[in-house]
């Protein structure tokens, strides 16, 4: 376990995504439209993001997500601040697809998604 004050900044780090730059979002809305728009917002953004979720709309949310960014690299965090944390990494497309694997999801969840690629 990482002890810290707060699971953002370790989930950030533990992710194994760029660092240098971020935006956290907080959480997202409930409902798909208004969550595909919050998300549309940071689309073109470079900065890796991080967003907030519930453990009950997180296959939703990384269907949206999937949706308005394409299949980024990703990762999902859940209970950094406590004994069991974990991490997942990969595609966003593998993730729904880890989510949709688990019985029940529990905890606080931390979804980190790599910022838009330079193009050259």
């Amino acid at each position: 376990m990482i002890p810290g004050p707060t699971a953002l900044i370790m989930a950030l780090v533990l992710s194994g995504l760029p660092v240098h730059s971020f935006t956290f979002r907080g959480f997202p809305p409930r409902k798909s439209g208004p969550r595909l728009r919050f998300i549309e917002i940071d689309k073109e953004a470079p900065h890796t993001l991080v967003f907030y979720e519930s453990p009950y709309r997180m296959e939703a949310f990384l269907q949206d997500a999937y949706e308005v960014l394409g299949d980024r690299e990703a990762a999902i965090a859940n209970d950094l601040t406590k004994m069991f944390e974990l991490v997942q990494r990969g595609t966003i497309t593998s993730l729904i697809q880890w989510v949709a694997e688990q019985s029940k999801l529990k905890g606080e969840f931390i979804v980190v998604i790599a910022g838009a690629a330079k193009e050259k």
